[in-house]
């Protein structure tokens, strides 16, 4: 891969409505894509919501606790709240070098096992889930972060999530990425008993996606929301 410029990352302190996310990723997306502005990462907090992926069926909105917004990224339905960690990557595969929608899938997974690493959490894939998984003292198997992007002209929006420490309950009004609860659970770093915070998780983020992807801009800029 030749030499690119640093992503730009930058951290959202205040809860940022799904709607006003969207806009800034589409106008984003679009100048990455005419060459007028770098690549992008944005960890932000949303209010409580639920997304319904390309691949939602209607009978997994089991009670529409909280808005529903229907995306055009992959997957299927998934929640967002406070506590969770909601990593947007806007970056062009273009100027990578590749057009590859399975390896960035995959390169989107190692960096959350490897951020999760750092975190003292052994998150792992999968065969035919999205998302990253973690076994619970029960042998249980839970999901702790979901992945759902879109490309348009090869530059990626949407992105993953880390549940921190969101409600849990809120799941409740969905069947997750369609897997029913008695079959795979929904879990969090709170859950597991691992107590940090939501700038401790952007440094351990910020390291494993330095290893992944590349450089990202300094200093990071944490935003107002």
């Amino acid at each position: 891969m030749s030499a690119i410029d640093p992503v730009e990352w930058s951290v959202s302190t205040g809860i940022v409505p799904y709607p006003e996310a969207v806009r800034a990723m589409e106008e984003r997306v679009a100048a990455i894509g005419r060459g007028t502005a770098p690549e992008r990462v944005w960890l932000l907090e949303h209010p409580p919501l639920y997304t319904a992926g390309t691949s939602a069926k209607d009978h997994d909105l089991l009670e529409p606790r909280f808005p529903v917004y229907k995306t055009g990224r992959g997957g299927q339905y998934t929640y967002h709240g406070p506590g969770q960690h909601v990593a947007y990557v806007m970056l062009d595969l273009n100027r990578r070098g590749h057009r590859d929608v399975r390896l960035f899938v995959r390169d989107l997974e190692e960096w959350l096992i490897r951020a999760l690493a750092r975190l003292g959490v052994n998150g792992e894939r999968r065969k035919g889930r999205v998302g990253i998984w973690v076994i619970a003292r029960d042998g249980h198997e839970d999901k702790i972060a979901a992945i759902g992007v879109r490309l348009k002209h090869w530059v990626s929006y949407h992105g993953v999530s880390l549940n921190v420490g969101p409600d849990l309950s809120h799941y409740s009004g969905i069947v997750p990425c369609g897997i029913a609860r008695e079959e795979l659970g929904v879990t969090s770093l709170a859950a597991l008993g691992i107590g940090v915070s939501l700038p401790e998780t952007d440094i351990a983020l910020k390291g494993a996606f330095v290893e992944i992807f590349g450089p990202v801009a300094e200093p990071s800029v944490r935003e107002s929301a």
